[in-house]
């Protein structure tokens, strides 16, 4: 076996890591919390916290859900809650599709964890400067009832993620 020059090594490192660092630029925020259990409680807020310093460039956000096969539901109603620096907040009640039309499950992953990345709000300017905090909390129920499941079984962890829109770097 031939040995790589250490002089090459280094070179393939920086090479390498410039490639991770450069396919990232645009995501601002990213994180996630995971769900005790894989069992989101009802009435549960994820919260997540971010700053927000640029109020000129508008923003993608996206929830980030990992779900695994035990998910009973071909859909995921979601409540969000948008706190503002001033105090203002805006409350939406959000619907994905989690399966296709198969009964498939949606998203990326090639073992029982499925990744899906969700539009949240698409082109966002943020009005104001500072802190903001994110609650998100499921909104399931069974057909014809109007309680919330207790427990929605098969969801991993809850993400957030802000990246900047293509073209505006």
């Amino acid at each position: 076996m031939e040995r790589i020059p250490k002089k090459n090594r280094s070179f393939g490192f920086l090479i390498l890591l410039l490639f991770f660092v450069s396919c990232n630029d645009k995501i601002e925020f990213t994180q996630y919390k995971s769900v005790p259990g894989s069992s989101w409680q009802a009435n549960k807020n994820i919260s997540f916290e971010f700053t927000v310093e640029d109020t000129i460039s508008p923003k993608d956000l996206f929830i980030n859900i990992r779900n695994n096969y035990e998910y009973p539901f071909s859909n995921l109603y979601v409540i969000t809650e948008l706190n503002f620096p001033n105090g203002n907040k805006i409350v939406d009640t959000l619907q994905y599709e989690m399966t296709d039309e198969t009964g498939k499950f949606l998203g990326k992953g090639f073992a029982e964890i499925k990744e899906n990345k969700l539009f949240y709000k698409e082109q966002k300017v943020f009005p104001t400067s500072g802190k903001y905090l994110l609650n998100i909390r499921h909104a399931m129920r069974k057909n014809g009832e109007v309680k919330v499941i207790p427990f929605l079984e098969g969801v991993q962890d809850v993400g957030l993620s802000i990246e900047k829109i293509k073209g505006d770097e």
